[in-house]
């Protein structure tokens, strides 16, 4: 089941994506157990919006074995995790601002977890029926600022810049994070061709030694990690995340405009 947040008429629903681009339009949020509504709306009516509004993001560094490899890394004993302010997070077709200082921005296409309900001391072998769905996602990333950080140990402003999350563009609810292949595009050319398969770290594992340490609530987004072949994009650049089962995320690359005095 594919699940959308859309917005129709001037207001935001979640709905789900059927055949012959038709939404059946939920009453609530799939956090609370919605129901069905008797309303129908059309994909091509219709803005799709991020899966989740204002979300926490959370996010690991080197949980694919390859990418470790190109960037001359050992894989990680424990999840290498980070946060990104939940105004990084924007949705399918919205743009990815550059920023005015930017120097070295990189695109990371990566599976992304959607939490269902509240998760604390879950177990590997429960993890999963703490999982809404999974949605595509990319890690931007200022790579300047996140090594000049990583130095003190710490990882948050070269992740954290607006825009820096997109995500989208439905939260897929049938699928076994397992195994599936991840694309990422930069103007039609593929740069990124992995599988979960190379993760150092399952999203079972994940969920796991995350709620060990603290509450993961409904809405939580977790990115977990990025295949090899990682590089920068350029103002005018269009980034495409494919991920098999999922879909198709897309988002052009924009100059950073000015403030207005």
């Amino acid at each position: 089941m594919k699940i959308i947040r859309y917005l129709a008429d001037g207001h935001v629903y979640y709905g789900i994506a059927g055949d012959q681009g038709k939404i059946e339009r939920l009453a609530g949020s799939p956090l609370q157990n919605p129901q069905l509504s008797d309303h129908v709306d059309r994909l091509d009516s219709v803005r799709v919006l991020t899966p989740i509004e204002r979300p926490r993001v959370f996010g690991l560094g080197y949980n694919y074995r390859a990418h470790s490899q190109e960037v001359g890394k050992a894989s990680p004993t424990i999840p290498v995790l980070f946060m990104k302010p939940s105004t990084t997070v924007i949705g399918p077709d919205d743009s990815i601002v550059y920023p005015p200082d930017g120097q070295n921005i990189h695109f990371e296409g990566e599976l992304t977890v959607v939490i269902g309900r509240e998760a604390r001391h879950v177990s590997e072998a429960d993890a999963l029926s703490c999982v809404l769905g999974y949605t595509c996602g990319n890690d931007v990333s200022d790579r300047v600022l996140q090594r000049r950080e990583s130095e003190f140990g710490c990882l948050l402003a070269g992740k954290g810049y607006d825009t820096f999350a997109p995500v989208g563009p439905v939260i897929e609810t049938a699928l076994d994070p397992s195994s599936l292949r991840i694309v990422t595009r930069v103007n039609g050319e593929v740069r990124q061709n992995g599988s979960t398969e190379d993760l150092v770290f399952s999203v079972p594992q994940i969920i796991a030694y995350l709620s060990k340490y603290m509450t993961l609530l409904p809405g939580d987004l977790i990115m977990t990690g990025t295949p090899a072949g990682v590089g920068p994009i350029r103002v005018g650049d269009t980034i495409e995340v494919e991920i098999e089962g999922i879909g198709i995320l897309r988002n052009d690359v924009v100059q950073h405009a000015p403030l207005q005095s």
